[in-house]
Order: C-alpha cells, then sequence, then structure tokens
C-alpha cells in the first residue's frame, strides 16, 4: 500500500511541477488532472490486489461510478486531499488510502508527495512514518504538555467561532495550521495533542488518518463525544475531534 500511494505522489508530483489548471466539480470543490491521475493509479492497485474488497475513491464517487454495494469491509481512498493546499503550492496535500471493517478505520496510508512524508498504521502501536531517504521508525501520539495543548488547525478553512468555543475551557499554549490529512499524522508523530474540525468533510478525508491515530495511540470522537463511524449516508461526515493521547 505505501508503494501504491507513492506511485500515485509520483503522478500528482508530475503535474505539479507543470502550469496546471484547475476545474470545478458539482459541489463546488475544486479538482485538477493530478487528482485524477493519482485516482488511475490507486483504484485499479487495491481492485487487482484485493478484489473482494470495494473501493470508494472520492473522484470516482462524484462521477457517481462507485459500486452500490460495500458490506462491511471496504476501501476510502482520496486519491488527492488538500487540492486548495496543491492550488496554493505549499505542499501540504496528500495521499489518502484507508481500510474500514465493521465501521472503523482498521489500516490507513497517509503520503505526503511534496514533503516526502509516508505514514502507515493498522493496529494499537504499530504506527510508523518514512521521512525522505531516512529509515522507518515507529511514532506515537504524546501526553499533553503540563503548559498547555498545542492544536492543529485547518490552513484553508475557517478556524474562528466553534472551534473557539470548543477550546474556550482549554489552555491553548499554540495553534499550528497545516492543510489536508496532514493534521492526522502530525498528531500521530506527537507534534500536536488535538484537532478539532467542525467544517464539511467526506469519510475519505478522514479514514486513513483517522487508523493511523488510532495506531498511534489516539483516538477520535464526534464533536459531543460519541464514537465516529464509516459507512454513512453519502459518506459525509460530521464534525469531529481527534485526540492525542488523553
Amino acid at each position: 500500500m505505501r508503494e501504491l500511494a507513492r506511485v500515485a505522489g509520483e503522478a500528482i508530483m508530475a503535474v505539479y511541477r507543470t502550469d496546471f489548471d484547475a476545474e470545478r466539480k458539482a459541489d463546488g470543490s475544486p479538482v485538477t488532472e493530478a487528482d485524477t491521475a493519482a485516482e488511475a493509479v490507486i483504484v485499479p492497485g487495491l481492485r487487482e490486489l484485493t478484489p473482494d474488497i470495494p473501493v470508494i475513491s472520492e473522484e470516482e464517487f462524484s462521477a457517481g461510478n462507485s459500486p452500490k454495494e460495500i458490506g462491511n469491509r471496504f476501501w476510502l481512498v482520496d486519491p488527492l486531499d488538500g487540492t486548495r493546499e496543491f492550488l496554493k503550492r505549499n505542499d501540504e496535500f496528500t495521499v489518502n488510502i484507508g481500510l474500514v471493517e465493521n465501521d472503523i478505520p482498521v489500516f490507513g496510508v497517509l503520503y505526503a508527495p511534496a514533503l516526502d512524508l509516508m505514514y502507515a498504521g493498522a493496529g494499537t502501536g504499530s504506527a510508523t512514518l518514512v521521512e525522505g531517504d531516512a529509515g522507518e521508525r515507529h511514532i506515537s501520539c504524546r501526553i499533553p504538555p503540563d503548559d498547555g495543548i498545542d492544536v492543529l488547525v485547518s490552513r484553508s478553512h475557517s478556524i474562528g467561532g466553534k472551534v473557539d468555543d470548543y477550546l474556550s475551557d482549554e489552555t491553548v499554549r499554540e495553534r499550528i495550521g497545516q492543510g489536508s490529512a496532514l493534521k492526522f499524522g502530525r498528531l500521530a508523530e506527537g507534534m500536536a495533542d488535538i484537532y478539532p474540525r467542525f467544517g464539511p468533510t467526506c469519510e475519505w478525508d478522514t479514514a486513513a488518518g483517522h487508523a493511523i491515530v488510532l495506531a498511534a495511540g489516539g483516538s477520535m470522537t464526534c464533536i459531543d463525544g460519541t464514537p465516529f463511524h464509516y459507512g454513512k449516508k453519502d459518506f459525509l461526515n460530521p464534525g469531529f475531534v481527534a485526540f492525542g493521547r488523553r
């Protein structure tokens, strides 16, 4: 899976180095040829490797081409998460590949090709990071510092209002702006303590990162503290909070 994500990342970077254009999907979100190029690598690769597991991928779903029946075990793929960051050329975009079983993400690969960061996880204690040419190293969420928490916030979406209200009883040491699902990776490697998200997301935005945070000893719930599940209608997420060690 890491190799599949890396090849998809190479397809993304081939576009990133050009004077590319973006279009708008029906929901108003941007899409580029890098999104479709990465999906053309990942989806056939998954279907060849695991032909019995349905694949739900963002661009196929937007085009109405996803499987109608997915059962209790399925892949969730965002071939290019953070298209807005891609358009801004700030390097904070990712390839997301997550496996869900019985409504819970059990495996995830998250690759940031411009930064050459490869996160992966498949169960408690298994979270890893490969950074550039360095070897694989195990990562884990941290216990919050005594002098306050560091909070991951979106680089491209509003960070005030509801987030401020949610954090009103917390001692916040720093807010760290970060694009895309890379926030999950940063949380898993112990660079921050919490990632609250009130804005709209879909399951392919979160499954891979969620699995890696779980593997690193963290957790994730809906805003009200109830369990966060997958396989929802239209794959739309409610607001959520991802935590490091609590």
